[in-house]
């Protein structure tokens, strides 16, 4: 059963004038592949709430959710369904967001850009949709920032997240890899090897990204590499 399928039965179970986000509630202590709905979700409803975050609602949503989800034919009116009810439902970013972080993190700890947790996922494919028109604007840094706070990210992790994805961001191999500026050579072969198999698909998987979003990985792995070569370029040097 794909993702799409079950997220159609995931929003039929909801009763009348239930909002979207009792979704999250409802999905609390299920299973890797269950709460892979709770993913994808969490991705179109906070990405209809910024939709509006760089001040303008003519983005167009498909072809930013394509860059982190793969759509069989005619399965893009299921994510435009729930974009649509995120982007009806009265209740601010700030409580879906809430609602995301209990899911995936109830125990409210914080967490860094290289902790592996499927709330970094989320942001990132977040970040992805952000930048799918080509700019990043103010509105969409002060909205993510408040996300990743949400999701139990300081500051600095987040500037890791950000200089990972967003071209002119300030970027730096080493907090690519999650490492001090200081750190050895091994220690940063030691880090972009543990990322490498970090972003392997059935990692991905065990966590809750379902396999309709291992787009996800790929611009992932593309920095990671990017990062090692820097550093490893600069040690040989």
């Amino acid at each position: 059963m794909s993702i799409w399928t079950r997220i159609a039965d995931a929003l039929a179970a909801l009763a009348k004038g239930e909002p979207l986000s009792v979704v999250f509630d409802r999905l609390r202590g299920a299973s890797a592949p269950e709460q892979s709905v709770g993913f994808t979700i969490a991705v179109l409803a906070l990405g209809a709430k910024m939709a509006k975050a760089d001040g303008t609602v003519t983005r167009d949503e498909v072809t930013a959710f394509r860059r982190i989800f793969t759509f069989p034919e005619g399965e893009e009116a299921h994510a435009a369904h729930v974009f649509n009810l995120a982007r009806q439902d009265v209740a601010g970013f700030d409580a879906y967001a809430a609602k995301i972080a209990r899911l995936f993190n109830p125990d409210g700890h914080r967490i860094c850009a290289d902790d592996h947790d499927v709330l970094v996922d989320i942001l990132e494919a977040l970040f992805q949709i952000a930048i799918a028109d080509g700019s990043y604007h103010a509105g969409e840094d002060a909205f993510l920032t408040h996300v990743a706070d949400a999701f139990g990210l300081d500051e600095a992790c987040f500037r890791i997240v950000r200089s990972r994805l967003v071209e002119g961001a300030p970027r730096d191999p080493y907090d690519v890899l999650g490492l001090p500026r200081d750190a050895p050579r091994d220690a940063a072969r030691k880090a972009w090897k543990a990322l490498v198999r970090d972003t392997h698909p059935d990692v991905l998987q065990s966590r809750g990204v379902p396999p309709e979003a291992m787009k996800l990985a790929e611009r992932r792995l593309q920095l990671i590499n990017e990062a090692w070569r820097e550093i490893s370029a600069k040690a040989a040097a």
